[in-house]
Protein backbone atom coordinates (compact mmCIF):
# COMPACT_ATOMS: atom_id res chain seq x y z
CA UNK A 1 0.00 0.00 0.00
CA UNK A 2 1.37 3.69 -1.02
CA UNK A 3 1.69 6.16 1.62
CA UNK A 4 1.72 9.92 1.24
CA UNK A 5 2.13 12.89 3.38
CA UNK A 6 0.16 16.15 3.71
CA UNK A 7 0.92 19.05 4.95
CA UNK A 8 -0.08 23.21 5.28
CA UNK A 9 2.60 25.48 4.91
CA UNK A 10 2.69 29.55 4.90
CA UNK A 11 -0.23 31.87 5.75
CA UNK A 12 -3.28 29.99 6.80
CA UNK A 13 -6.11 30.36 4.51
CA UNK A 14 -10.45 29.43 4.87
CA UNK A 15 -10.45 25.81 3.12
CA UNK A 16 -7.28 24.32 4.15
CA UNK A 17 -9.44 22.25 6.25
CA UNK A 18 -11.68 20.83 3.90
CA UNK A 19 -9.29 20.39 1.48
CA UNK A 20 -7.18 18.42 3.89
CA UNK A 21 -10.55 16.27 4.52
CA UNK A 22 -11.15 15.47 0.54
CA UNK A 23 -7.97 14.78 0.61
CA UNK A 24 -7.39 11.88 3.09
CA UNK A 25 -10.93 10.55 2.66
CA UNK A 26 -10.24 9.86 -1.06
CA UNK A 27 -6.59 8.89 -1.04
CA UNK A 28 -8.07 6.23 1.69
CA UNK A 29 -10.64 5.43 -1.06
CA UNK A 30 -8.23 4.40 -3.23
CA UNK A 31 -5.93 2.24 -0.36
CA UNK A 32 -3.29 4.70 -0.02
CA UNK A 33 -2.37 5.84 3.34
CA UNK A 34 -1.80 9.04 5.07
CA UNK A 35 -0.01 10.66 7.17
CA UNK A 36 -0.37 14.43 8.54
CA UNK A 37 2.69 16.61 9.19
CA UNK A 38 2.56 18.78 11.76
CA UNK A 39 3.56 22.56 11.07
CA UNK A 40 4.33 22.43 7.66
CA UNK A 41 7.74 22.02 6.59
CA UNK A 42 9.26 22.40 10.15
CA UNK A 43 7.18 18.86 10.83
CA UNK A 44 9.19 16.79 8.73
CA UNK A 45 12.50 18.19 10.17
CA UNK A 46 11.54 17.48 13.48
CA UNK A 47 9.46 14.26 12.59
CA UNK A 48 6.20 15.21 13.58
CA UNK A 49 4.27 12.90 11.33
CA UNK A 50 1.21 10.84 12.00
CA UNK A 51 -1.01 8.09 10.70
CA UNK A 52 -4.67 9.90 9.68
CA UNK A 53 -7.28 8.02 9.13
CA UNK A 54 -11.00 8.87 8.18
CA UNK A 55 -12.10 10.20 11.41
CA UNK A 56 -8.96 12.34 11.69
CA UNK A 57 -10.57 14.78 9.46
CA UNK A 58 -14.08 14.60 11.22
CA UNK A 59 -16.00 17.62 11.51
CA UNK A 60 -13.51 20.33 10.55
CA UNK A 61 -15.05 21.02 6.64
CA UNK A 62 -16.49 24.15 8.45
CA UNK A 63 -13.31 24.89 10.03
CA UNK A 64 -10.62 28.24 9.36
CA UNK A 65 -7.22 27.83 9.92
CA UNK A 66 -5.52 24.32 9.22
CA UNK A 67 -5.87 21.64 12.29
CA UNK A 68 -2.55 20.37 10.87
CA UNK A 69 -1.40 23.80 12.08
CA UNK A 70 1.11 25.94 9.94
CA UNK A 71 4.30 27.72 10.24
CA UNK A 72 7.25 29.31 8.26
CA UNK A 73 10.59 27.64 7.78
CA UNK A 74 13.52 29.14 6.35
CA UNK A 75 16.41 26.62 6.96
CA UNK A 76 14.07 24.87 3.82
CA UNK A 77 15.69 26.78 1.58
CA UNK A 78 18.97 25.39 2.43
CA UNK A 79 19.57 21.91 0.52
CA UNK A 80 20.66 20.28 3.74
CA UNK A 81 17.35 20.95 5.34
CA UNK A 82 15.26 19.64 2.16
CA UNK A 83 17.50 16.24 2.15
CA UNK A 84 16.77 15.52 5.95
CA UNK A 85 12.90 16.05 5.44
CA UNK A 86 12.90 13.56 2.39
CA UNK A 87 15.09 11.07 4.41
CA UNK A 88 12.17 11.40 7.27
CA UNK A 89 9.52 10.58 4.61
CA UNK A 90 11.63 7.92 3.39
CA UNK A 91 11.71 6.34 6.94
CA UNK A 92 8.49 6.61 7.29
CA UNK A 93 8.08 4.70 3.15
CA UNK A 94 6.75 7.69 2.38
CA UNK A 95 7.30 8.55 -1.44
CA UNK A 96 4.76 11.36 -1.94
CA UNK A 97 3.79 14.59 -0.51
CA UNK A 98 0.67 16.91 -1.34
CA UNK A 99 1.34 20.42 0.65
CA UNK A 100 -1.10 23.24 0.30
CA UNK A 101 -0.03 26.85 0.50
CA UNK A 102 1.14 29.42 -1.14
CA UNK A 103 3.88 30.44 -3.51
CA UNK A 104 6.60 29.96 -0.55
CA UNK A 105 5.34 26.63 -0.23
CA UNK A 106 5.62 25.54 -3.59
CA UNK A 107 8.78 26.58 -3.87
CA UNK A 108 9.26 24.45 -0.60
CA UNK A 109 7.82 21.07 -2.43
CA UNK A 110 9.90 21.66 -5.63
CA UNK A 111 12.82 21.78 -3.52
CA UNK A 112 11.47 18.63 -1.81
CA UNK A 113 11.08 16.80 -5.90
CA UNK A 114 14.06 18.05 -7.24
CA UNK A 115 16.39 17.77 -4.64
CA UNK A 116 14.59 15.24 -2.51
CA UNK A 117 13.95 12.81 -5.47
CA UNK A 118 10.02 13.11 -3.43
CA UNK A 119 6.52 13.15 -5.47
CA UNK A 120 5.34 16.23 -5.10
CA UNK A 121 1.62 17.97 -5.79
CA UNK A 122 0.81 21.69 -4.54
CA UNK A 123 -2.52 22.93 -4.25
CA UNK A 124 -2.66 27.18 -3.88
CA UNK A 125 -4.16 27.58 -0.77
CA UNK A 126 -3.83 31.62 0.23
CA UNK A 127 -6.14 34.66 0.51
CA UNK A 128 -3.86 36.83 -1.49
CA UNK A 129 -5.06 34.82 -5.17
CA UNK A 130 -1.62 36.06 -5.91
CA UNK A 131 -0.79 32.76 -8.14
CA UNK A 132 -1.03 34.21 -11.72
CA UNK A 133 -1.59 30.13 -12.95
CA UNK A 134 -4.86 29.99 -11.28
CA UNK A 135 -7.88 32.02 -11.53
CA UNK A 136 -8.48 31.35 -7.96
CA UNK A 137 -6.70 30.21 -4.76
CA UNK A 138 -8.17 29.08 -1.72
CA UNK A 139 -9.50 30.87 0.65
CA UNK A 140 -9.30 33.81 -1.50
CA UNK A 141 -12.96 33.57 -2.08
CA UNK A 142 -14.08 33.47 1.82
CA UNK A 143 -11.94 36.22 2.67
CA UNK A 144 -13.83 38.41 -0.08
CA UNK A 145 -16.97 37.67 1.88
CA UNK A 146 -15.55 39.10 4.92
CA UNK A 147 -14.46 42.11 3.49
CA UNK A 148 -17.54 42.64 2.36
CA UNK A 149 -19.27 42.00 5.68
CA UNK A 150 -16.65 45.02 6.45
CA UNK A 151 -17.32 47.11 4.36
CA UNK A 152 -21.52 46.83 4.79
CA UNK A 153 -20.64 47.31 9.00
CA UNK A 154 -18.64 50.64 8.12
CA UNK A 155 -21.41 52.28 5.16
CA UNK A 156 -23.86 52.45 7.85
CA UNK A 157 -21.74 54.18 10.62
CA UNK A 158 -20.14 56.34 7.45
CA UNK A 159 -23.85 57.60 6.31
CA UNK A 160 -25.21 58.24 9.47
CA UNK A 161 -22.36 60.76 10.06
CA UNK A 162 -21.62 61.74 6.34
CA UNK A 163 -17.95 60.42 6.85
CA UNK A 164 -15.21 59.66 4.16
CA UNK A 165 -14.04 55.67 4.99
CA UNK A 166 -10.53 53.94 4.17
CA UNK A 167 -10.27 50.09 4.56
CA UNK A 168 -6.72 48.63 4.19
CA UNK A 169 -7.22 44.85 3.51
CA UNK A 170 -4.59 42.21 3.01
CA UNK A 171 -3.03 40.76 -0.33
CA UNK A 172 0.54 41.43 -0.14
CA UNK A 173 1.86 42.88 -3.28
CA UNK A 174 -1.29 41.78 -5.00
CA UNK A 175 -4.74 43.55 -5.63
CA UNK A 176 -7.22 40.76 -5.70
CA UNK A 177 -8.58 40.91 -2.46
CA UNK A 178 -8.76 45.18 -2.86
CA UNK A 179 -10.82 44.97 -6.42
CA UNK A 180 -13.17 42.37 -6.15
CA UNK A 181 -14.39 43.47 -2.79
CA UNK A 182 -14.37 46.83 -3.92
CA UNK A 183 -16.59 45.60 -6.69
CA UNK A 184 -18.70 43.52 -4.83
CA UNK A 185 -18.80 46.00 -1.77
CA UNK A 186 -20.30 49.28 -4.24
CA UNK A 187 -16.87 50.94 -3.24
CA UNK A 188 -16.25 54.28 -4.64
CA UNK A 189 -12.51 54.06 -5.20
CA UNK A 190 -10.04 51.22 -4.91
CA UNK A 191 -6.74 51.27 -4.76
CA UNK A 192 -4.50 48.98 -5.58
CA UNK A 193 -0.36 48.19 -6.13
CA UNK A 194 -0.99 47.04 -9.49
CA UNK A 195 -2.35 50.15 -11.34
CA UNK A 196 -0.63 54.25 -10.73
CA UNK A 197 -3.45 55.80 -8.98
CA UNK A 198 -3.40 59.79 -8.61
CA UNK A 199 -4.74 61.50 -5.28
CA UNK A 200 -5.48 64.56 -6.55
CA UNK A 201 -7.55 63.14 -9.21
CA UNK A 202 -9.07 61.17 -5.97
CA UNK A 203 -9.28 64.24 -3.61
CA UNK A 204 -10.96 66.71 -6.33
CA UNK A 205 -13.30 63.43 -7.05
CA UNK A 206 -14.66 63.04 -3.94
CA UNK A 207 -14.82 67.10 -3.45
CA UNK A 208 -17.26 67.09 -6.37
CA UNK A 209 -19.17 64.13 -5.31
CA UNK A 210 -19.90 65.86 -2.17
CA UNK A 211 -20.83 68.99 -3.74
CA UNK A 212 -23.59 66.70 -5.83
CA UNK A 213 -24.88 65.30 -2.15
CA UNK A 214 -22.85 62.46 -1.76
CA UNK A 215 -22.30 63.29 1.88
CA UNK A 216 -20.13 59.51 2.40
CA UNK A 217 -17.31 57.30 0.37
CA UNK A 218 -15.65 54.74 0.66
CA UNK A 219 -11.65 53.68 -0.54
CA UNK A 220 -10.48 50.15 -0.60
CA UNK A 221 -7.01 49.86 0.06
CA UNK A 222 -4.47 47.07 -0.78
CA UNK A 223 -1.70 46.91 1.55
CA UNK A 224 1.00 47.00 -0.78
CA UNK A 225 -0.28 49.73 -2.57
CA UNK A 226 0.71 52.69 -0.10
CA UNK A 227 0.75 53.72 3.42
CA UNK A 228 -2.71 54.75 3.94
CA UNK A 229 -1.75 57.77 7.07
CA UNK A 230 -0.11 59.28 4.01
CA UNK A 231 -2.59 58.40 1.50
CA UNK A 232 -5.30 60.16 4.01
CA UNK A 233 -3.12 62.99 4.92
CA UNK A 234 -2.85 64.27 1.04
CA UNK A 235 -6.26 63.62 0.50
CA UNK A 236 -7.53 66.15 3.34
CA UNK A 237 -4.17 68.61 2.40
CA UNK A 238 -6.08 68.65 -0.79
CA UNK A 239 -9.90 68.17 -0.96
CA UNK A 240 -10.22 69.42 3.25
CA UNK A 241 -11.64 65.92 3.20
CA UNK A 242 -11.19 64.07 6.78
CA UNK A 243 -10.83 60.28 5.82
CA UNK A 244 -11.11 57.59 8.71
CA UNK A 245 -9.55 54.70 8.30
CA UNK A 246 -9.74 51.03 9.58
CA UNK A 247 -7.35 47.88 9.03
CA UNK A 248 -9.01 44.46 8.74
CA UNK A 249 -5.72 42.48 9.35
CA UNK A 250 -5.79 39.13 9.90
CA UNK A 251 -9.58 38.55 10.56
CA UNK A 252 -9.87 38.10 6.65
CA UNK A 253 -7.72 34.66 7.16
CA UNK A 254 -10.41 33.47 9.32
CA UNK A 255 -13.80 32.38 9.29
CA UNK A 256 -15.40 29.09 8.07
CA UNK A 257 -15.20 29.02 4.37
CA UNK A 258 -17.28 29.64 1.84
CA UNK A 259 -19.52 27.13 -0.60
CA UNK A 260 -16.90 27.96 -3.10
CA UNK A 261 -13.79 27.47 -1.02
CA UNK A 262 -15.12 24.06 0.41
CA UNK A 263 -16.40 22.99 -3.20
CA UNK A 264 -12.78 24.34 -4.93
CA UNK A 265 -10.97 22.16 -1.93
CA UNK A 266 -12.54 19.28 -3.04
CA UNK A 267 -12.01 19.05 -6.37
CA UNK A 268 -8.63 20.07 -6.54
CA UNK A 269 -8.08 17.65 -3.83
CA UNK A 270 -8.99 14.97 -6.10
CA UNK A 271 -7.22 16.07 -8.48
CA UNK A 272 -3.89 15.92 -6.49
CA UNK A 273 -4.20 12.19 -5.44
CA UNK A 274 -5.21 11.13 -8.87
CA UNK A 275 -1.63 13.18 -10.27
CA UNK A 276 0.38 10.72 -7.35
CA UNK A 277 -1.54 7.61 -8.62
CA UNK A 278 -0.62 8.06 -12.20
CA UNK A 279 3.20 8.82 -10.94
CA UNK A 280 2.97 12.35 -11.41
CA UNK A 281 5.56 14.64 -9.86
CA UNK A 282 6.32 18.73 -9.13
CA UNK A 283 2.38 19.32 -10.28
CA UNK A 284 0.44 22.54 -9.18
CA UNK A 285 -3.45 22.18 -9.28
CA UNK A 286 -5.29 25.30 -10.08
CA UNK A 287 -8.80 26.12 -12.20
CA UNK A 288 -8.82 27.69 -15.01
CA UNK A 289 -12.19 28.69 -16.99
CA UNK A 290 -14.35 26.57 -14.08
CA UNK A 291 -11.75 23.38 -14.84
CA UNK A 292 -9.38 21.73 -13.20
CA UNK A 293 -5.92 21.93 -13.79
CA UNK A 294 -2.14 21.11 -13.40
CA UNK A 295 0.43 22.14 -14.30
CA UNK A 296 4.68 22.09 -13.44
CA UNK A 297 5.45 23.84 -10.13
CA UNK A 298 8.15 25.49 -12.05
CA UNK A 299 6.29 26.74 -15.14
CA UNK A 300 3.38 27.86 -12.75
CA UNK A 301 5.62 30.23 -10.25
CA UNK A 302 6.98 31.64 -13.51
CA UNK A 303 3.87 33.28 -14.41
CA UNK A 304 3.89 36.75 -13.22
CA UNK A 305 1.14 37.92 -11.29
CA UNK A 306 -1.40 40.59 -12.93
CA UNK A 307 -4.34 42.33 -12.21
CA UNK A 308 -8.13 41.36 -13.72
CA UNK A 309 -8.27 44.50 -15.96
CA UNK A 310 -11.20 44.34 -17.24
CA UNK A 311 -12.75 43.94 -13.79
CA UNK A 312 -10.63 47.02 -12.69
CA UNK A 313 -12.35 48.94 -15.40
CA UNK A 314 -15.61 47.91 -14.23
CA UNK A 315 -14.58 49.24 -10.71
CA UNK A 316 -13.50 52.46 -12.30
CA UNK A 317 -16.95 52.99 -14.82
CA UNK A 318 -19.19 52.06 -11.92
CA UNK A 319 -17.38 54.63 -9.25
CA UNK A 320 -17.72 57.61 -11.74
CA UNK A 321 -21.89 57.26 -11.26
CA UNK A 322 -21.94 58.09 -8.18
Amino acid sequence: MRRVAILTSGGDAPGMNACLRACVRYAIHNDIEMYGVERGYVGLLNNRLERLNTRSVSDIIHRGGTVLKTARCPEFKEKEYILQAADTLKAYGIDSVIVIGGDGSFRGAKDLSDIGGINVVAIPGTIDNDLAYTDYTLGFDTAVNTVMSAMNNLRDTMSSHDRASMLEVMGRKAGDIALYSAVAGGAEYCIIPEVPYDLEEIARSMKQSIKRGKTSNMIVLAEGAGDREEICSKIKEIAGISVKTTTLGHIQRGGAPSMFDRVLAAKMAVRAVDLLLAGKTNRAIGIKNNQIIDMDITEALSMPHGIDENLYEVAHILSLHK
